[in-house]
């Protein structure tokens, strides 16, 4: 039987230091000089471990529970799971926990996801990306410390988001199985952005565990 109990890593923060204090700087260049370069993978490296996934660890609520509020009072939801300090023009992003089936796969594209039914009545809640290309900035947009006003320009804003889905990739998804994924139990931690476009919730996730085959 499924130990059904969230146990997610639990990672300690130094009493003092507030997660929502980080400052997105340029990574100085290796010549040994003070001229600054935009390294957007070394910036997401540095902060991943220690302020991205504790941040969406403590922000994170049930899928469940989020999607219900997101769906009838987005503005609501977003205060208490989303990032209140995105573009006044963007949508909601949401940190969410999320467990359940695996009801379907598709890993034969490079943009691999899995639909997981969360609630067990055989339908599927959300899609959950797997990798190893990976759709959107929901990692990014979920997080308070990141603003756009910190960077040089929208490239530079464009580039880091996609620097966060490489690394969930190389640091999470790439190590998850790709073969008879149907019937197994998921749990992920992630986020989503509401109304994506997509038939399903499109979560991405900062961390995954895929169960063994029933």
């Amino acid at each position: 039987m499924l130990n059904t109990k969230p146990n997610w890593p639990i990672l300690t923060v130094m009493v003092g230091i507030s997660l929502t204090a980080c400052k997105i700087l340029p990574t100085k260049s290796d010549d040994g000089n003070n001229a600054a370069t935009f390294n957007p993978d070394k910036m997401v490296e540095e902060i991943w471990a220690a302020k991205v996934v504790p941040y969406l660890q403590q922000k994170a609520g049930p899928f469940a529970q989020v999607h219900t509020l997101a769906t009838t009072d987005p503005a609501a939801a977003g205060a208490k799971y989303g990032n209140p300090n995105k573009q006044a023009n963007s949508p909601w992003t949401f940190a969410v926990r999320l467990e359940g089936k695996i009801i379907a796969a598709n890993t034969q594209s490079r943009a691999a996801t899995v639909d997981v039914d969360v609630d067990g009545d055989g339908k599927a809640d959300a899609r959950v990306q797997i990798g190893p290309a990976v759709r959107g900035t929901a990692l990014r947009d979920s997080l308070d410390f990141i603003q756009f006003n910190d960077f040089t320009n929208q490239i530079d804003f464009a580039q880091f988001g996609k620097a966060f889905n490489a690394y969930a990739d190389k640091m999470v998804l790439s190590k998850l199985p790709r073969e008879a994924l149907e019937g197994r139990s998921a749990k992920v931690l992630g986020a989503y952005t509401l109304g994506s476009g997509q038939d399903l919730p499109l979560v991405t996730p900062a961390e995954a565990e895929i169960g063994p085959k029933p």
